[in-house]
């Protein structure tokens, strides 16, 4: 190997970690070369297993070095540190804005494991009275002490004494509060999706990167032990370059009388109420209207549907198992809606995203038919197959003879909420990036978005994510579709 092909002419100075990466090349190199001299004296490699498996990833390992030696292969490492961190002792001091549904859970959750994770909730936010009332006894029944109430987010920001915000509202709140609560120095959980649409989703990234404050949106899949051993066997070449992946959040409600028709609660009215608030900034403004409140889901003003509830909690691990999440070049994307009439939401969406590295992935997601996609990662060497706690690399015929099947079983923690915000808290203390970042969230958000303006202007969205410009095959610029842009928005 000719260092000359390793080491670009425009950037050779020989610093002392391009010194100890020559040192490893030339051991590896070493290793190859002797290998068989080796087997004589070490029996483990002599086995078939470990003698291609070395041969493989040693190889694969130099590819990338190769490619691009100085930049950190590790997803997330390349981050810049966050001011005012907090130590491993110190208490982490909790708000939480929207306490609904999701909400609701985070402060059951958060409060309950309290003691675990050093943290106290001390205030609630919901522009419904009930919930703010039903959530301060929660907390306060939970942890002891008193919690606050608002009904305004800003209020809330504005206390020094808060760490860290949780923003569970619905989706086109997202974007408002998590930039509020950041530029007031807080730390934020933001459930899934993290915006509303991309505009919002880049000003969110820009203030977290100017801030440096942690932000973990709430896709729990990605604390999920298996997708970060995909991670590592994508990372090092195990499967080769990456061709295919694959998953499905499929679901059939029509027991329930539809996806998202939740109980209307008689006792919201617009005098407990602010809807005006919770209206925000969508452009189609209508009167206090219950099923839009409780089942906002089906709305296209509120929410993206299939695209904004189901399909990020498998773009989000299947992106963190390629092993290096890009922003996506292309992105197509269609959707029916035939047997749920209730609604302005499709019912059945499938999304097709291609990325730089030439890696497709493939998501399905339905409200009215239950059957799924086998959940895969399909490489040029070898594939990897999930279920439960486990993954199952299996070798493409044609490689065979140099890559063993492997099992890899009894990996945790498995998905899980409160695995999810423990993760959050930890990030925090530990300064670095946690599972579901965001460079991960806006990589995840960008394929979302784009999706739902294929899907809803019937064009296929090519993305530069240098310039962040959006443009159809044929070259035509295509703003991101945000409030106003289309009459349900």
């Amino acid at each position: 190997m000719g260092w000359k092909f390793l080491f670009p002419l425009n950037d050779w100075e020989l610093t002392p970690s391009k010194m100890t990466l020559i040192s490893q090349l030339f051991h590896q190199r070493s290793e190859t070369r002797y290998l068989h001299m080796d087997q004589k004296k070490n029996p483990q490699l002599a086995g078939g297993e470990n003698r291609r498996k070395f041969i493989t990833r040693t190889a694969a390992a130099a590819a990338v070095v190769a490619v691009n030696p100085f930049k950190t292969p590790v997803y997330g490492q390349d981050q810049a540190p966050s001011a005012n961190v907090a130590g491993a002792n110190e208490k982490i001091i909790v708000g939480h804005i929207g306490v609904g549904g999701q909400g609701g859970r985070h402060v059951r959750a958060m409060t309950k494991n309290h003691k675990d994770n050093n943290t106290e909730s001390v205030a609630v936010c919901d522009v419904w009275e009930k919930r703010r009332l039903q959530h301060k006894a929660n907390a306060e029944n939970n942890q002891g002490n008193k919690v606050d109430m608002y009904s305004d987010h800003r209020k809330l920001c504005e206390r020094k004494d808060i760490d860290a915000i949780v923003v569970a509202t619905v989706d086109h709140w997202h974007a408002p509060i998590a930039i509020d609560a950041m530029e007031a120095g807080k730390h934020i959980y933001c459930e899934k999706p993290m915006t509303r649409y991309l505009d919002e989703a880049f000003r969110v990234y820009d203030v977290a990167k100017k801030t440096g404050k942690k932000v973990q949106v709430g896709s729990q899949a990605a604390s999920d032990a298996k997708w970060h051993k995909a991670a590592e066997l994508a990372r090092d070449g195990s499967i080769g370059p990456l061709v295919l992946g694959q998953d499905s959040y499929m679901r059939n409600a029509a027991a329930k009388g539809g996806e998202w028709n939740y109980k209307i609660q008689e006792d919201a009215r617009p005098d407990n109420l602010d809807w005006k608030r919770w209206m925000g900034p969508i452009n189609r403004k209508t009167p206090f209207n219950p099923d839009h409140f409780f089942r906002w889901r089906k709305y296209l003003p509120y929410c993206a549907g299939l695209l904004g509830d189901l399909a990020p909690h498998r773009l989000h691990p299947l992106m963190l198992a390629s092993g290096n999440p890009q922003f996506p070049s292309r992105v197509m994307c269609t959707g029916t809606r035939k047997i749920s009439l209730d609604r302005d939401c499709t019912d059945s969406t499938q999304i097709l995203a291609e990325f730089p590295s030439g890696l497709v992935l493939l998501v399905t997601t339905s409200s009215v038919s239950e059957h799924g996609l086998q959940s895969v990662m399909r490489g040029h060497h070898a594939r990897l197959e999930f279920g439960g706690n486990r993954v199952n690399l299996i070798p493409e015929r044609p490689f065979a003879d140099e890559i063993d099947p492997e099992e890899f079983t009894n990996l945790t923690p498995g998905e899980d909420v409160e695995v999810h915000e423990k993760d959050f808290f930890d990030s925090i203390r530990e300064n670095r990036e946690p599972n579901c970042g965001i460079e991960l969230a806006i990589r995840t958000q960008t394929v979302i978005s784009l999706a739902e303006m294929s899907e809803r202007l019937s064009v296929a969205c090519l993305f530069d994510e240098k310039t962040r410009k959006i443009t159809t095959g044929e070259g035509t610029v295509l703003e991101p579709i945000t409030y106003g842009t289309l009459p349900l928005s």
